[in-house]
């Protein structure tokens, strides 16, 4: 079932936002200014709405470039909390509750039901669908926070992090993401698969067929 976005090339702030508290934290605001200087990227004040999708991958962007060896590790930090504000603030208590006492294939259905509904604020004007659930796996076409970028290694670390994150707390306590397919390495598109607790493998959590849910 298509959705549609109601504002392609936006990103919600947290893109940025918990990229500058991870680097403030980890680093200092010193080295912080010199990736949003690099980026080209005005510090957001804290109740900014959603932003430039070009600014959010400018800023991600220049994380890389600045800082090649930490990263991957800062851009999963900035996911992590991105998750973690979601749990705070957007997802109610209440469902949060009830997802925990479902049975984990049920609420995995239902939590991929509630990303793809908020897809835009973290696809922008790319797309995002859940394509398989034997395992779960999502995928994001046209991903704006690594466009045009060239990698022989999957760059999505925030992202990853963040579906990580909300499976984690709500879900699966053990699992992981991971993706297995890159747009910035030449994949078509990128795939993140998740796997409930690495340590007994896949779990299917559905039908086999894909879903046809995008936006």
């Amino acid at each position: 079932m298509a959705v549609s976005t109601a504002a392609a090339g936006l990103i919600g702030p947290n893109a940025i936002l918990q990229t500058v508290h991870v680097l403030d934290a980890a680093l200092g605001r010193d080295l912080r200014g010199s990736v949003l200087l690099q980026a080209g990227v005005a510090l957001p004040p804290p109740d900014v709405g959603m932003l430039s999708e070009t600014d959010c991958a400018a800023v991600h962007r220049a994380l890389r470039h600045l800082l090649p060896a930490q990263a991957d590790a800062l851009l999963r930090a900035s996911g992590q909390a991105t998750g973690d504000y979601i749990l705070r603030y957007r997802i109610p208590r209440a469902a949060q509750r009830v997802l925990r006492l479902l049975p984990s294939a049920f609420a995995a259905r239902l939590l991929a039901r509630a990303i793809t509904r908020h897809a835009w604020t973290f696809a922008g004007s790319g797309g995002f669908s859940v394509t398989a659930t034997r395992p779960l796996e999502f995928t994001v076409t046209g991903n704006p926070l690594i466009r045009g970028e060239q990698s022989e290694r999957p760059l999505c670390h925030w992202h990853a992090a963040v579906f990580e994150r909300l499976y984690a707390r709500l879900v699966w306590p053990k699992v992981r993401v991971t993706e297995i397919a890159c747009a910035a390495t030449g994949a078509e598109s990128c795939r993140f698969l998740l796997c409930p607790d690495p340590s007994v493998g896949l779990a299917p959590v559905g039908p086999s067929a894909p879903l046809a849910r995008r936006v």
